[in-house]
């Protein structure tokens, strides 16, 4: 997570030094009611849902078990997805990931879109080869990170849906957008996934009413282990499937595994587990948790230590790419907010 700052330390202090670390789901309520006032939200929902991961995982060691059986869940395999977060890489580059998961059995893939309808198309070819080379036909998901508004979309998909079996379109309109969400779903043959860069169990309420999303994104920002279930029980409730966001380690397979409605999780290759040792490995497309108590990893010290920041400060994340949401542009012609 982002961490919490100081925040997380009064949470501590004042709320978890004494007590029983097994009462997990008791603890999550009082650190939510504790920042009733200010909001569960950014800083606030970060250091509550680090601090709940961190009690999921001592429960589990002090049960002795793999944090998947005190969560209750009857298997230890999740399906995967790959990501390639991939705006940065070059046509190999993209190649060589998918192949590289296709290997490992994997034969669903999401890609990022949205600055070129042309180049858009030609990645998304790209990647359904890679997958291909699975043996198996692949699923394919794209990515337009709330860039888009919900008309644009609706105007781009018809072109691309044209060429390719979309499986999901994921954030084709900002977060909290029910209506354009749902407009879009309604107009798109693809299902329409939102919801990772919610917060409280709150927030995802309307969209489930509403009926705007056809597919719920959940992780660890939905305030942690115990609320991402949560969450993940209300869209259950709805008959909506969810998918797991991806995480370091990913350890967040371990509540995947318990949820009835979950459908795959997204995977990574971008370096940041060379500070873990773990053997959460894939096999034939699966996270396939393995047995050690816990969330089954350990950091690699020396490897931190030698990144550790002298001066930390907490920072906002990711912007949001300047005239997001303001473009009318259709395929084909100028993608400029001169056209307002």
């Amino acid at each position: 997570t982002a961490g919490g700052g100081g925040l997380l330390h009064s949470i501590v202090d004042n709320l978890l030094v004494g007590k029983d670390p097994r009462g997990v789901l008791g603890h999550w309520n009082t650190m939510v009611d504790h920042v009733f006032k200010g909001g569960n939200r950014g800083q606030a929902t970060a250091a509550i849902a680090s601090l709940d991961v961190a009690l999921w995982d001592l429960k589990a060691r002090i049960n002795d078990e793999p944090l998947w059986r005190t969560l209750g869940a009857s298997t230890n395999r999740v399906r995967a997805y790959a990501s390639g977060i991939d705006y940065p890489l070059s046509d190999q580059e993209i190649r060589s990931f998918y192949e590289g998961m296709a290997a490992r059995g994997i034969h669903s893939g999401k890609l990022k879109i949205g600055l070129d309808l042309e180049s858009d198309m030609h990645r998304i070819g790209i990647m359904k080869k890679a997958l291909a080379t699975s043996g198996k036909i692949p699923d394919l998901m794209i990515d337009v990170n709330e860039y888009w508004s919900p008309k644009q979309t609706i105007r781009y998909m018809q072109e691309i849906e044209q060429e390719y079996d979309i499986t999901w379109i994921e954030e084709p309109a900002r977060r909290w957008d029910v209506e354009g969400l749902r407009k879009v779903s309604d107009r798109v043959k693809a299902a329409v996934a939102s919801g990772e860069n919610l917060d409280a169990i709150e927030d995802y309420v309307p969209l489930l009413q509403a009926r705007a999303i056809d597919i719920l994104n959940v992780g660890v920002r939905a305030t942690g282990i115990t609320g991402a279930m949560k969450v993940a029980d209300l869209a259950y409730a709805y008959e909506t499937p969810v998918t797991v966001m991806n995480c370091a380690a990913n350890y967040m397979a371990h509540m995947a595994a318990v949820l009835p409605n979950h459908i795959m999780m997204e995977v990574l290759d971008n370096g940041r587990d060379a500070v873990f040792t773990h053997t959460h490995d894939i096999e034939d497309g699966w996270i396939v948790l393995n047995d050690q108590p816990g969330l089954g990893f350990t950091y690699d010290q020396e490897k931190l230590d030698a990144h550790t920041v002298s001066d930390h400060q907490s920072v906002f994340g990711w912007g949001r790419r300047q005239g997001a949401g303001l473009y009318v542009a259709g395929p084909g012609e100028p993608n400029s907010r001169d056209t307002l």
